[in-house]
């Protein structure tokens, strides 16, 4: 039966339909991507990557099942999942009790939840934070 939106869905089309929000671009579980993966928009990566990911002005989900093998470089960073490289955020990387960092992490804001696991150097002094813009006072030797 169609109607004017198309077909009319049954129950088997509706179980079908996933919960993504529309505007993200999402890399299912059984994706393998390896090289430079870029977008514009929000995204959402359950897959496998290797290689760089940049998502500069957007916000980046590493969900729980992922396996990352890149650097990554996003405005806002959550991770559920596991991810072996360093990860450079504008604004914020929230790391969830599921998620793990193998690799240096430089953000202006960090929030590690109990559970989860980092394993490298954390920098929340970058360039785009006042402190940073700050000249370091100099100590007087007398």
């Amino acid at each position: 039966m169609w109607n004017r939106e198309g077909p009319a869905k049954d129950d088997r089309d509706i179980k079908r339909q996933d919960t993504r929000q529309p505007g993200i671009a999402w890399v299912g579980k059984s994706v393998v991507f390896k090289g430079t993966l870029t977008s514009s928009e929000d995204m959402t990566i359950d897959g496998h990557v290797e290689g760089s990911i940049e998502v500069r002005d957007q916000g980046l989900t590493i969900g729980p099942d992922a396996d990352i093998r890149a650097d990554i470089v996003a405005k806002n960073i959550t991770i559920h999942g596991t991810v072996i490289g360093n990860i450079r955020a504008g604004a914020k990387v929230d790391i969830r009790a599921t998620g793990r960092i193998e690799g240096d992490l430089t953000a202006p804001s960090v929030v590690i939840a109990e559970g989860a696991v980092v394993c490298g150097r954390v920098n929340t002094l970058t360039e785009e934070s006042e402190v940073a813009r700050q000249p370091r006072a100099q100590l007087a030797i007398v």
